[in-house]
Order: C-alpha cells, then sequence, then structure tokens
C-alpha cells in the first residue's frame, strides 16, 4: 500500500491510538507501520475519501476523513477486530498516514480584527528554524528544564501552570527522543511528541507546538531515508524545540517564544506601498502561491501573500494572479512593479497585509530601485546588513531580511553565480537560486547570467545566514550608469524578477563589449576551513544514532585528540562542550543489581543542547566574517 493513498491523520488522533496500546503491542507498532507502508496490507480508496486496508479477514481498518480532508476525530478511525480501538492495526494504519497541519483559530470577521491570509500555513511548512539563540544551564531540581533568571529590572510576564507543566512535557519528549536517536525514535516515540505537542497547543503555546510537529516530520523522513532528509536539519530541529522547551518552562522567555496561534493584526492607517519584486512559494506540505514585496514610504518592510495548497502548479500560476486586498484592480505581476495606496491598513508584526473589512486599495505608479525609498536598500554594505541580522536573527518570524548591493559577475561555481560586490575590496559572493526546482527560472536565469562574466548587476535577494557570504537572489537589474550591464524592456521598470520572468538573450548586452575579468575564485570560507565540523559530527551522530553513538564516538584516546585542532583554532569553548557532551552521554551509574539509577535524559539534554547553541552562535560569528 502506497501512504499517498492515506489521508491525513491530526497529531492528537496518532498520539491517543498510541496510548491506549499496551507494552506488548507497542513493541510491534513500528513493524506494523512499516508493512503499511511497504504494502503488505492491502488498502482501497473510494471515491469520498474514506481508505479501508484489510489486515486479515477479521480485521480491517477505515479511515474517513472529515470536512478539512483530514482523520481529525479518534471516531473518524475504525477498525473491525475484537480489540478495536485500543487494537495495533488502528495505531498501525494511523502511523503510516501523513501528519496533518493543525488548523489555525478562527479569526472573527471584524474591520479591527481582519482575515488571515492564507501564506500563514506556508509560514509554517517553510523548514527554517527561526529561533534565537539561548544558555543552556544545569536542570532544575523537580526535573524540568531551567535557564538562567531574568534580569531583575524587565521581569518577562510569567506563564500560566499550563503552560508551564506543558512547556516541562515538551522538554521531557524531546530530551527522551534525543536519547533515543532517529533509528531508534519510531512510532511510540513520535506519538509521545506528538501527544506533548498537542498539550501545548491547548496550552496556547503555538511556537512549540510548530517546532515539536517540524521535529516529527524530520525523524520521519529521517527513519524513511527520504531524499529531503538532512542530518543537519534533523539537529536543527532538536536545537529549536529544545531551546523553546527550556526558556518557556523556565519562565524567563520573552512573550515571543510562545508564538501566536494566528497572525495578529494591528492597524496601520493610511499607507503608500511601492512594490519591489515577486518571490514564488513551494514548500514541502503541498501548499504553492507567491509573496510580493513592499516598501512604505518611510522604508517600512511589508508583503502581500497568495498562499493555498495546490504545490508547483500553483506557485507558478499565482504570480500573476489578482491582488486581494481591498478591491485592488491588478494582479501580482503588477504590483511588483507598481503601488498601492491604502485607507485603513492592517499589518501584522512581520509586515504582512491583512484583507480585513475596513482595507481599501487603490493602484498607483510603481517606482524604480534607483528611487526612494527603493534606493536605500543598495546604499549600505551589505556586510552592514548581513551583521544587522545576525546579531538579531529572525526577531519577527518572517527570515531573513532583504538587501540589494551593486556586483559584478565573474562566473559559474556549479549550481552556484560568483560575483564581486562593487565596493572597495568588497567580497566575493556566492548567489544561489532561492528556489532550486526545475520548473522554476531561477536555475535558468543564473545559469544565463553566469556566461557574461564581468556583467554589471543590481541584486535584491536574501541573505543565507546559514553559509559563508551567500545570497538567494530574487530580482535582479541593470547598474546605473554601467555600459556592460543587464537590458530590460521598459514595461519590467529595470527588474526581473528571477522565479518568473526568464532572461532572454536581447536582455544581454554582445559580449564583445564584456570587460576583462579576473578568473572566478570564490573568497575564503572561513565556516568551510574552520575545526567546527567534529563537534557537528558528533552532534549529528547523536542527533541520528542517539545517546549510545555519542558515548561510543567518545571512549578511548581519539576524542582527545579529535579536539586538539578546535583548542589550537582558538574553538576551546567548543572543544570543552563537545568532550562534555561525550562523558555525559557515557554517564550511566548504576546499582549493585545493574539498575540505572538516573534513567532520566535531562542531564544529556542539556549538554547537548549546551553545545549546539555554542556552535550556532560560533556559525553566526563565521558567516558574518565572510561577507566582510
Amino acid at each position: 500500500m502506497s501512504t499517498d493513498l492515506l489521508p491525513p491523520v491530526a497529531p492528537e488522533v496518532l498520539a491517543e491510538a498510541v496510548e491506549h496500546l499496551t507494552a506488548r503491542l507497542r513493541k510491534k507498532l513500528d513493524a506494523a507501520v512499516e508493512g503499511c507502508a511497504t504494502g503488505a496490507t492491502p488498502a482501497e480508496r473510494a471515491a469520498d475519501g474514506t481508505v479501508t486496508i484489510r489486515f486479515g479477514e477479521d480485521a480491517v481498518v477505515t479511515l474517513r476523513p472529515g470536512p478539512g480532508g483530514a482523520v481529525d476525530t479518534p471516531e473518524r478511525a475504525v477498525c473491525t477486530c475484537l480489540l478495536a480501538p485500543r487494537c495495533l492495526h488502528r495505531a498501525a494504519a494511523l502511523g503510516a498516514a501523513p501528519l496533518a497541519d493543525t488548523p489555525a483559530a478562527p479569526e472573527p470577521e471584524t474591520a479591527a480584527d481582519p482575515a488571515r491570509p492564507a501564506a500563514t500555513a506556508a509560514a509554517a511548512a517553510a523548514d527554517g528554524t527561526g529561533g534565537q539563540a539561548a544558555t543552556a544551564t544545569s536542570p532544575a531540581a523537580a526535573g524540568g528544564p531551567a535557564s538562567p533568571a531574568g534580569g531583575p529590572d524587565a521581569p518577562p510576564p510569567a506563564l500560566s501552570a499550563a503552560q508551564a507543566a506543558a512547556a516541562v512535557a515538551l522538554w521531557r519528549a524531546g530530551a527522551e527522543a534525543l536519547a533515543a536517536g532517529a533509528t531508534a525514535a519510531g512510532t511510540v516515540v513520535q506519538a509521545e511528541l506528538l501527544r506533548a505537542a498537542h498539550s501545548a497547543r491547548v496550552a496556547g503555546l503555538p511556537r512549540a507546538e510548530a517546532a515539536t510537529l517540524r521535529l516529527v516530520r524530520g525523524l520521519r523522513a529521517a527513519r524513511e531515508r527520504s531524499g529531503s532528509h538532512r542530518l543537519a536539519d534533523l539537529a536543527a530541529s532538536f536545537l529549536e524545540l529544545l531551546q523553546t522547551a527550556a526558556l518557556l518552562a523556565s519562565g524567563t522567555a520573552d512573550p515571543a517564544w510562545t508564538g501566536t496561534s494566528r497572525r495578529s493584526y494591528r492597524q496601520g492607517g493610511h499607507l503608500r506601498v511601492y512594490g519591489l519584486c515577486r518571490e514564488p512559494v513551494l514548500s514541502a506540505t503541498g501548499y504553492g502561491g507567491v509573496v510580493t514585496h513592499l516598501l512604505s514610504q518611510d522604508g517600512g518592510r511589508h508583503s502581500l501573500s497568495d498562499v493555498r495548497p495546490g504545490g508547483l502548479a500553483r506557485a507558478k500560476g499565482a504570480g500573476s494572479a489578482s491582488v486581494v486586498l481591498g478591491g485592488a484592480a491588478l494582479d501580482h505581476a503588477g504590483l511588483a512593479r507598481g503601488g498601492l495606496r491604502i485607507a485603513g491598513a492592517t499589518v501584522s508584526p512581520d509586515g504582512r497585509l491583512g484583507a480585513g473589512r475596513g482595507v481599501q486599495a487603490h493602484p498607483m505608479p510603481g517606482i524604480p530601485w534607483t528611487g526612494e525609498p527603493a534606493a536605500a536598500l543598495f546604499a549600505r554594505p551589505a556586510a552592514e546588513a548581513v551583521a544587522a541580522q545576525l546579531a538579531d536573527p529572525d526577531p519577527d518570524g518572517a527570515g531573513p531580511a532583504l538587501l540589494g548591493c551593486d556586483v559584478t559577475v565573474l562566473g559559474p561555481a556549479g549550481e552556484d553565480l560568483l560575483v564581486r560586490e562593487d565596493r572597495p575590496d568588497g567580497p566575493v559572493l556566492r548567489l544561489r537560486a532561492a528556489h532550486p526546482h526545475p520548473e522554476l527560472p531561477h536555475l535558468e536565469n543564473l545559469r544565463r547570467i553566469a556566461s557574461h562574466p564581468g556583467l554589471a548587476l543590481r541584486v535584491l535577494g536574501r541573505p543565507d545566514l546559514d553559509r559563508a557570504a551567500t545570497l538567494r537572489p530574487l530580482a535582479v537589474g541593470p547598474v546605473p550608469g554601467a555600459a556592460y550591464t543587464l537590458r530590460l524592456p521598459d514595461g519590467l521598470l529595470g527588474r526581473a524578477d528571477l522565479g518568473y520572468d526568464r532572461l532572454q538573450g536581447d536582455n544581454f548586452p554582445p559580449r564583445s563589449t564584456a570587460p576583462q575579468t579576473p578568473p572566478a575564485e570564490p573568497g575564503p570560507d572561513p565556516l568551510a576551513e574552520s575545526p567546527l565540523w567534529r563537534a557537528d559530527r558528533l552532534l549529528e551522530s547523536g542527533v541520528a544514532g542517539g545517546r549510545r553513538a555519542v558515548a561510543e564516538a567518545g571512549r578511548g584516546p581519539e576524542p582527545l585528540a579529535a579536539y586538539g585542532p578546535l583548542r589550537r583554532a582558538g574553538f576551546t569553548t567548543a572543544a570543552e562542550l563537545a568532550a562534555d557532551l561525550a562523558a555525559e552521554a557515557d554517564r550511566r551509574p548504576r546499582d549493585a543489581f545493574g539498575r540505572l539509577t538516573d534513567p532520566s535524559a535531562d542531564a544529556y539534554a542539556w549538554a547537548w543542547l549546551a553545545a549546539a547553541t555554542h556552535l550556532a552562535a560560533a556559525r553566526r560569528a563565521l558567516v558574518a566574517a565572510s561577507w566582510d
């Protein structure tokens, strides 16, 4: 049976089904789930979406999706066997099904509280960690996590008892999953995480819930050996969950760490916004659409999204779809090069424009990148803009902010493009496709640009804060006053959206007029040249193989030699934290009868979190240096 036949299942439904199993049946659950996924159990899907899975003559599981297309209540999953609903068949079918996205809370239809844009669902599916670094300390005496005390001048608002309990439960579930590792984090471990995620949702901790669901999906991809699985991404998911749970349980967390179950909007009064570019959105969970980036007259950054289920086809078509905002009669292609005068505007904290009842919008002429306020994006050195973002990563959950720079094309570097920023001693930057899907024109456009060394190019994009000197361009245009630069039609207003517009031969100057350029050589990569990978490898081995794998790596004299290069390079704290992690992983005190005297995974999780948090900060510092 292909799991594509199965309807998505609400996380709490799966968690409840596993909770009702006996210990003997739980040991058989992973094998039963694998049998469902590999076709050992036949299944049929009816026209109304109902799926029946036959486990034998007397055991047939029926999954009936609700109006939202998901099995969202336990009553929608039934089995005909005598043990139902506490049976292995029902839990296995639910465990093999994909996880459903948790629905957002409904919004009141008032002018003061506008309807939530559809792009909120895609934001949760974007696979960024979105977490700020936290400082790890020792666990609390009560068994839950603790973190440094808050400052006496501005204590954060206290969490409710239910929220604190949910955060502690999340910490414990995350710590146990980390100690098990992906290879042992089967359906039972995932169900514990999903149960804790549901408790966080009920308690009003949507950010923690979202982090937990991302982790569970990552564990599933790792166990299924999915092509999209990367150990680094799974490690980032563990880091985000443990950081969030630790800070929330400590009571010292900033209010932003609780998150919001739906995007909140405030009245923005009258706004004049001007289009910068369009960006296609394509998520791993089947959402597709477009985000149009805008600037207000005072330089404030805004966006307007149209993201819905539909995948690639939706992402490709939404670029020319009509704008749904206050009756504005234009599409996203026109808005990216035009403007809007908005009365009664509503704006979320990350700049998204809402479409409430009282909003009225009227088209305006756009502005070129050479005019204000857009020109200010290209006036600041890229290194300064990146350093500011690294100092305060993702404060509102919107991802890295856009930055602009003028560059000279050096040539290709695999699928990437090497350029040099047009400043005295400007760094060599790597332009990487904002989305690598072959049916989106990002890669094709970069290849065409790479074939014109010496081309002067104005670039607007999003810095990749996980890689050295890497920019993911969204749009390009000609450099004012440059002789060898792009030639774009007047209708494009001096820029081309790399995710929608396809550059052609007549958009480039003749190669015979190209200036002489030195051979393309990437700049120094302090991240790749540093020995931090040695500590990263230890952390990722723990994510894959659990506590036992870290303990095995830490035995014998080799760890001392392995961390020597870290100390010699000045990363003494990283070396010490890695050694502490290996020692804690191997610390399993037992009594005279061979029983563990401390079976808790708390101390090990804190050691892993301390090392991971420090390494993340070290990497940010190296990335900032690569732009200078």
